[in-house]
């Protein structure tokens, strides 16, 4: 018995001395309590140790590449940012896909004798956990004796746009005994590099000595031409390597010869036509039969296609036939029963109209009578105010010419019967109203232009989107004034119109035409209301 009560004695003392460790322990914890940190952020990118066979290693002949890191990375993007020069048919393959210390890139091409390649892994190439990127890695070989070692600096423009686009290619053709204009449209560069998603001069490296075709592409990524969808710069010269020359390159979308696609109804005496190119006075002949049926042409709004009107017929089919430069095409088109399109004019301001606008009526259904004396336009006081229309038949805009004036208010009116249209239907009785601002809701910009190489040019104002917002023209006088603009942040830039015909034209790769000449004013420009703004604008280029 006393063993036993010495013996339960011990093991509460054990018990109270268990039990007051804890509760130093909890009390010195809580103490203590923080946010448990990692440390600094890891901003490293991951090292390159080794790879296998080493970099620049010459008379290459395997299969695939092994490069081996100091931490764990992944691949990212790989399809955009890894850039092979020469371009391989097929893109080589990076395993694993999970993260890993080492990346084997297997090459699935027959690669050419002698040459040089170059893997540039762009950002591609990052640490698992923080995602630093490798920046701009290259890992070259040669299946030669010797690497090439000579290399171009080219810098990229767009031809219209202040800012050119991202990931633009830029490529040398070989030009040897196989080639001719039409190469880029059908074979791969022999070298290339990407501009990737922000740089503005690339250099391509690696190349060895020899005359070459300097091209830029923005395309789908296939690294050939297609006029359709792709835009294109070029040098007109052949380049011959080495050069230390820094080339500019700019990128243009070419004009397409015009082409229709197989129109197809769409209302009951209506047509809807795909298009390629230009489709501005294209010629179309709607036949039933021998018999002609008449017929007009409008732009459909916003899209690819044009409007094929055609008076109403009772018919299975008709036949369309189109007809524009070096395009002659019939088509057969069936003729079902649909809903007949009804008049609608709608206007293009309602309520305040700016003082440099036009007040214009757009009309869902061609036009084709207008009856001036049963249109009027009159002021807040009643006055009569003179005018003039316009008709854009093809954008189907009719357009009132008349001073306005600041601070007033005027009625448009038109009567029954102003205007008739394609289906001889009358417009019913047409009321708008609309208001201007004063002047001191307005700013002014003058602008001096000095070393104007040629005239004429166009000077244009763009909004921050590209949208221009105005337009002047001028033949010789190098004063230019932009009066009633609306406060905004705008672009200027002018244009040398060297075919007069007042617009920007793009160029032509097969006609070794580059587009027509556009300068940015370098700064953006403020025009606040009731502002008057001077600029002098020094044309004078430098590269």
């Amino acid at each position: 018995m006393l063993f036993c009560a010495l013996k339960n004695s011990d093991m509460q003392k054990n018990y109270l001395k268990y039990f007051f460790i804890l509760l130093i322990t909890l009390t010195v914890g809580c103490a203590k309590r923080g946010t448990i940190t990692g440390g600094a952020k890891d901003t490293i990118a991951p090292v390159l140790t080794t790879s296998f066979p080493k970099n620049r290693t010459v008379n290459f002949n395997d299969k695939q590449f092994k490069l081996v890191f100091d931490e764990y990375v992944k691949v990212k993007n790989a399809n955009k940012q890894l850039i092979v020069s020469p371009p391989l048919k097929y893109p080589p393959e990076i395993l694993p896909y999970t993260a890993s210390k080492t990346l084997t890139v297997k090459l699935k091409d027959t690669l050419l004798p002698n040459t040089t390649y170059s893997f540039n892994f762009g950002q591609s190439i990052e640490d698992y956990n923080e995602n630093n990127p490798y920046s701009q890695f290259k890992y070259v070989f040669s299946t030669g004796a010797f690497i090439d070692s000579l290399s171009l600096n080219v810098k990229i423009k767009d031809a219209i746009e202040k800012k050119p686009d991202a990931f633009v290619s830029v490529m040398l053709y070989e030009v040897n005994d196989t080639f001719n204009d039409s190469t880029i449209y059908k074979e791969l560069p022999r070298y290339i590099t990407n501009t990737l998603d922000s740089l503005k001069l690339v250099k391509i490296e690696n190349i060895k000595a020899g005359k070459y075709l300097l091209i830029a592409l923005k395309d789908n990524g296939n690294n050939k031409f297609n006029p359709k969808t792709d835009k294109i710069g070029f040098q007109k010269q052949y380049i011959t390597i080495p050069n230390d020359t820094v080339f500019e390159v700019e990128l243009f979308k070419e004009k397409l010869p015009f082409k229709a696609i197989k129109p197809t109804q769409i209302a009951a005496s209506r047509m809807i036509m795909g298009y390629e190119g230009n489709p501005k006075n294209v010629k179309v002949v709607v036949k039933n039969g021998a018999e002609i049926i008449p017929s007009l042409v409008t732009q459909f709004p916003k899209k690819d296609s044009v409007q094929v009107w055609f008076k109403p017929v009772k018919v299975d089919s008709l036949q369309v036939a189109v007809q524009k430069d070096t395009f002659v095409k019939d088509f057969m088109v069936a003729i079902k029963k649909q809903k007949a399109d009804t008049i609608a004019l709608s206007s293009n301001y309602t309520g305040n109209i700016p003082l440099r606008e036009r007040f214009t009526l757009n009309s869902g259904i061609p036009l084709v009578k207008f009856d001036k004396t049963k249109m009027s336009i009159v002021n807040k006081d009643s006055i009569a105010v003179p005018f003039e229309t316009e008709y854009d038949e093809f954008e189907q805009k009719l357009i009132f010419n008349f001073v306005k004036e600041p601070l007033e208010k005027y009625k448009i009116k038109l009567l029954p019967n102003a205007l008739v249209d394609f289906y001889d239907t009358p417009n019913d009785t047409l009321s708008y109203r609309i208001t201007t601002k004063n002047t001191s809701d307005y700013g002014n910009l003058k602008v001096t232009l000095e070393n104007v190489k040629r005239f004429p040019i166009v000077v244009e104002l763009t909004d921050k989107d590209g949208k221009v917002k105005a337009t002047a023209y001028s033949d010789t006088n190098p004063i230019i004034e932009f009066l009633a603009l609306e406060p905004n942040i705008y672009t200027l830039r002018i244009i040398y119109d060297d075919n007069k015909n007042k617009e920007w034209d793009t160029g032509s790769y097969m006609e070794k035409r580059q587009s027509e000449e556009v300068i940015y004013f370098p700064e953006e420009i403020d025009v606040r209301d009731n502002w008057d703004v001077i600029e002098t604008f020094n044309l004078q280029r430098t590269k």
